[in-house]
């Protein structure tokens, strides 16, 4: 409640302040912050809700004061022995955020593993994949689209860096670099009708609305809607785009039952969109292209759509004791036609081969458990326990060849007749199941008031996955295995402001052959991820400051060159320190972003003469840094000028390092004005992405090649009425 008291003391402060910009954004910073301290207007909040609004945001609004611990609830980042920052809507808004990607891209240990206008989403964590389809929606997984999920219908992106098989369980992919969870807009207790026009290069035209209403003698009842619809062509050569999103967000707040229901529909059509590259064994890799050069072809294409729905209720068994449950589901479908370009020489010429791949997915996910508090003499219990089950059915046939493989280069690419994919099969038999089970028990013990927090827990989980034969429907291969996964977190504060956290945790990963491997269909069992983590956190109520110092070992699997075996013999150490910095220390002027500094070594290998090499795709070095700063009323009132720098070093792209691609940083520069028009709040913004129009290849991981972003323009007008 301190913390909260402080947002509080610092919004009123903005808001006394002269100048339309400073006053407009303090009233909603005061805004949130009341909502965060409510509970649809009945006074505090159960410390065990998670229904109801997220943790208020903290001293300049980009990031918020806590953030959603898994099956524990939510939690002051002060007060976690784990490292998270909560980005939200504010932020998401100015920066115009078209995506996920483009939110964590302030984030200093995270970056891209799929390149820029894919309409695929993709990172690295700690220097570990983590793919879309593991991102959480409100704490669970497999409900949100499969590959890109829509960022309007979200208040927060919550990024935890690290296994976190404890908290939240084992998502689909099995990744264990961190997590990302997406927490849904619900209705504030002010009406909003909130109209968003925009512009992107080449020539996409955006619209959205966002509109909230709370009913009831006491706001108990909230409805909040969000559509969104993006078109035409984008900065690369020949591409164009076709998004449509609409979500439904309705909740209830009483006084001992809460309850909230997502609906959510988004379709993506994309037209030449870009995919990774792989480039043969021995080449030098070549220099990066014109990032706007599109070497697909014009008439290849990737079309999804997605359907979910997700539910989430709480009761207060008394005032210190909330039981829940949370169910929900996906249907995501997909077809892409087009090519993975194989760069064969440092000429940078490449072959194409033409493929028609449907995709179907079905996640099914649910979650039970009871979250409370209770004393024990001088130490307060705040513990949690929970079963979650998650089942998929996944189908993937194999890829059907159309035509034959084209060969053109990077620099001057050359364009063919279009083919069709008349007459190939779009069916889509199952080719894999997965489901995972767990159970998970916690506990916070708080003693010497608060100075002291040991978090002790673990969660059994058994994983069930089978493989099938796409022709016949025959099972081809089956894994069951289980697991106990502890988590243990400490938490000290000598001083009243200062926190010095440790944690050891475990993850589990569940490898997945490529689809190229002869043993393909096969399943094979989960391995076992560990972490240890110490760090500090300091709060100066304007500004948090954190530093962490972890080593993350993982299990990977190798694709025998000669043999296209795949087997699981290998193990990467990352060992890393995180500084990360965030808040407003001196009004009108905010900071957001900080520095990563890994050391990714490959620990055992399928070849001996590989031990001690760099593992692929971890740079040494990883900087991300925001800033804003509003302009004196005096001199242009209302106007924010804005700036990130991007950094990252260089990447191996092989296992034996004779591949690499070099550092290369970025520079975006943006400027916001807020205003009014006929006393209706307005916002203009106009932001432009890699203003130097650097050319640079951005990662290298998993083996594959990922470009970088062309320079992007972007220009909005949002208008609350």
């Amino acid at each position: 409640m301190e913390r909260r008291s402080a947002a509080g003391l610092v919004a009123a402060a903005l808001v006394a302040a002269p100048g339309g910009l400073y006053a407009q954004e303090a009233v909603r910073l005061e805004e949130l912050s009341v909502q965060g301290s409510g509970n649809g207007g009945r006074g505090t909040a159960n410390p065990n809700a998670v229904v109801g609004p997220p943790p208020p945001p903290y001293a300049g609004g980009a990031v918020a004061s806590g953030s959603r611990l898994g099956f524990l609830g939510n939690r002051n980042v002060f007060d976690q022995p784990f490292s998270s920052t909560s980005y939200t809507d504010k932020l998401i808004r100015d920066q115009q955020a078209r995506n996920v990607q483009d939110v964590v891209n302030n984030d200093p240990s995270i970056r891209t593993n799929v390149p820029a206008f894919s309409g695929i989403l993709g990172f690295f964590i700690r220097g570990f994949p983590v793919f879309a389809q593991d991102i959480g929606f409100n704490g669970l997984f497999g409900v949100a689209d499969a590959f890109n999920p829509a960022i309007e219908p979200i208040e927060r992106v919550e990024v935890l860096r690290g296994p976190s098989t404890l908290l939240s369980g084992v998502p689909p992919f099995g990744n264990i670099g961190g997590i990302i969870n997406l927490i849904p807009k619900r209705a504030g207790d002010e009406p909003l009708n909130r109209v968003t026009l925009g512009y992107a290069s080449d020539a996409q035209i955006y619209k959205a609305v966002d509109l909230s209403r709370r009913f009831g003698d006491n706001k108990e009842w909230g409805v909040r809607f969000n559509g969104a619809f993006n078109n035409g062509r984008t900065p690369i050569d020949n591409q164009s785009l076709h998004l449509g999103v609409a979500s439904l967000a309705l909740d209830y707040r009483g006084e001992r039952l809460r309850a909230s229901l997502d609906l959510g529909y988004q379709e993506l059509d994309f037209t030449s969109p870009l995919r990774n590259r792989s480039v043969v064994a021995g080449v030098r890799i070549p220099r990066a292209p014109d990032l706007t050069l599109n070497q697909h072809q014009p008439w290849e294409y990737r079309n999804s759509a997605n359907q979910q729905v997700a539910t989430r209720i709480e009761y207060d068994l008394t005032p210190d004791l909330t039981l829940y449950g949370a169910y929900g589901r996906s249907n995501f479908r997909q077809e892409y036609f087009g090519g993975v370009l194989s760069i064969f020489n440092a000429r940078g010429d490449y072959r194409d081969p033409i493929s028609y791949l449907p995709f179907h997915i079905v996640n099914q996910t649910a979650e039970a458990g009871l979250r409370g508090t209770v004393d024990t003499g001088p130490i307060r219990h705040s513990f949690g326990l929970a079963a979650v089950g998650f089942w998929q059915d996944l189908a993937q046939p194999p890829a059907q060849t159309v035509g034959s493989t084209i060969v053109s280069n990077l620099y001057d690419p050359v364009y063919v007749a279009p083919r069709s994919t008349v007459g190939l099969s779009n069916a889509t038999p199952r080719t894999s199941s997965r489901i995972n089970r767990s159970i998970a028990i916690a506990d916070t013990l708080s003693a010497f008031d608060d100075r002291v927090l040991l978090t002790l827990g673990g969660r059994w989980q058994s994983l069930d996955v089978n493989s099938y034969n796409a022709t016949t429907g025959f099972r081809t291969g089956s894994s069951d295995s289980g697991a106990f996964s502890p988590g243990i977190g400490l938490v000290v504060k000598p001083l009243e402001h200062l926190s010095l956290y440790a944690n050891y945790i475990e993850g589990l990963t569940s490898p997945a052959p490529p689809v190229n491997a002869v043993n393909a269909s096969a399943a094979f069992p989960a391995s076992v991820s560990r972490q240890t983590e110490v760090g500090a956190k300091y709060d100066f109520g304007v500004v948090g400051v954190g530093v962490a110092a972890f080593r993350i070992e993982q299990p990977f699997g190798f694709l025998n060159a000669s043999t296209l075996v795949f087997s699981v013999d290998g193990r990467q150490r990352n060992d890393g320190v995180e500084l990360t910095v965030f808040g407003e220390p001196i009004q009108g002027v905010r900071l957001l972003g900080g520095v990563s500094f890994l050391d990714g070594v490959q620990v055992a290998a399928q070849l001996a003469s590989n031990v001690g090499k760099v593992a692929v795709g971890v740079p040494n070095v990883q900087l991300n840094l925001y800033g804003e700063v509003d302009l004196p009323p005096s001199f242009l009132p209302g106007v924010s000028l804005t700036g990130r720098v991007i950094y990252t070093s260089s990447q191996y792209y092989d296992l034996a390092n004779t591949q690499k691609i070099p550092d290369w940083a970025t520079l975006d520069l943006g400027v916001r004005y807020a205003t009014t028009l006929n006393d209706r709040p307005l916002t203009l913004r106009a932001n432009v992405v890699n203003v130097t129009g650097n050319n640079y290849w951005a990662s290298t991981g998993r083996g594959i090649l990922s470009q970088g972003t062309p320079r992007t323009v972007l220009l909005s007008a949002t208008v609350d009425f």
